[in-house]
């Protein structure tokens, strides 16, 4: 990687979506342009960083990434950003026992989460709820 390359990665969860931008620094990470260190929520604050804390002190402290979500809730962006983070540092180090690390931790942290609401029936209320049937 040159010293002006930008990596750049998506992730998504729920609703919302995310996009990280990775490039060489001083190990700082803005989420939605607010550093972490001062991202009121702490829960957020800890699973957006979890990828740099598994990556290592020598991979942390050599990039800056500033993290821009849209959409969703609060923990769908968090968990969006955990994702682009990841797959953002797998990019730059292009290391697979990184890759393996993160898939043995969170496999959703690289491939997202399948799961999505199902579609409403026809004739019914809801997925799964028929009309109220009287049988006198």
């Amino acid at each position: 990687m040159s010293q002006s390359e930008t990596i750049i990665s998506y992730g998504r969860r729920k609703m919302a979506s995310a996009r990280c931008y990775l490039k060489k620094g001083k190990g700082r990470v803005f989420f939605n342009d607010i550093p972490i260190d001062i991202y009121p929520n702490e829960m957020i604050r800890l699973k957006i960083i979890e990828p740099l804390m598994l990556a290592g002190d020598n991979v942390r402290g050599t990039l800056d990434c500033w993290i821009y979500t849209a959409g969703g809730g609060m923990m769908g962006q968090a968990d969006a950003g955990r994702m682009a983070l990841a797959r953002a540092l797998v990019k730059y180090t292009e290391s697979d026992e990184l890759k393996n690390i993160y898939r043995a931790y969170d496999r959703t942290m690289l491939a997202g989460d399948p799961r999505s609401t199902e579609s409403e029936k026809w004739m019914r209320y809801s997925a799964r709820r028929w009309r109220q049937k009287a049988y006198r």
